[in-house]
């Protein structure tokens, strides 16, 4: 077979490489906005709604900051409720390595909200700190709007939704199996474990991919110079 031919040959077999070990890198973190049907028991009877929740985290130690946003309303107030005085919590529950729940919760109000209009939930926040290593899953669950002193909703998914967030996570002190099973609404992180900030949009994970794919395909390259180099020697002589 003629030198260039083989060489061809090559290279071809290190892209394949290249790309199969793209396609095999998972990404650390997966996110994805849910419709989430809420059924929920007010003072004033039964409401539903329908509305997109998005779930984030950021890495902070050995613990993460984890973040439910809310895109739409899910009750109406049927009282003026003035500023402050209304402050929402939620549960996220996990999946996957570990089970339980965490706890998020958003800031009292920053204005009036009129009756008759619909409450909004906006951002909560909260912190979970792993206590076993693998793949961990955040599904919303129940949604509460605390207001005037009470429990004024309490709204439930209906529609089993799927995880919003999907996280590769290491114990603290890296441990695989040991400890206990739920998530904490403490803000007590523990060491850090050193890994990497989660990519949780999809942008930075074909980032890190493509650089991924970029070496491995470099590496094929340096093997085909090598080669080439070696036949053309070899037939010279």
């Amino acid at each position: 077979m003629p030198y260039r031919r083989r060489t061809a040959c090559a290279l071809t077999a290190a892209v394949a490489v290249a790309g199969s070990t793209v396609l095999l890198s998972a990404p650390a973190a997966q996110a994805e906005v849910i419709d989430v049907n809420y059924a929920c028991e007010t003072k004033i009877g039964p409401k539903s709604a329908v509305s997109p929740v998005d779930i984030k985290a950021v890495k902070s130690g050995g613990a993460y900051t984890i973040t439910m946003s809310f895109e739409k309303g899910v009750s109406d107030s049927p009282v003026d409720l003035p500023k402050g005085v209304m402050t929402p919590r939620a549960e996220l529950v996990l999946g996957g390595a570990e089970s339980g729940e965490v706890q998020v919760k958003g800031v009292p109000n920053a204005a009036l909200i009129p009756a008759n209009t619909p409450i909004k939930i906006g951002q909560l926040t909260g912190t979970y700190t792993p206590k076993k290593s693998g793949r961990v899953t955040f599904t919303a669950g129940t949604l509460t709007v605390h207001a005037l002193g009470m429990d004024a909703a309490v709204c439930k998914p209906t529609n089993s939704p799927r995880p919003a967030l999907e996280l590769d996570v290491t114990a603290a002190g890296g441990s695989g199996g040991s400890g206990g099973s739920g998530g904490s609404d403490d803000s007590s992180g523990g060491t850090g474990t050193g890994d990497e900030l989660p990519k949780t949009g999809p942008l930075d994970s074909a980032t890190a991919l493509g650089t991924l794919g970029g070496t491995v395909l470099l590496t094929g390259a340096a093997g085909v110079l090598w080669l080439t180099r070696r036949t053309a020697r070899h037939t010279a002589r």
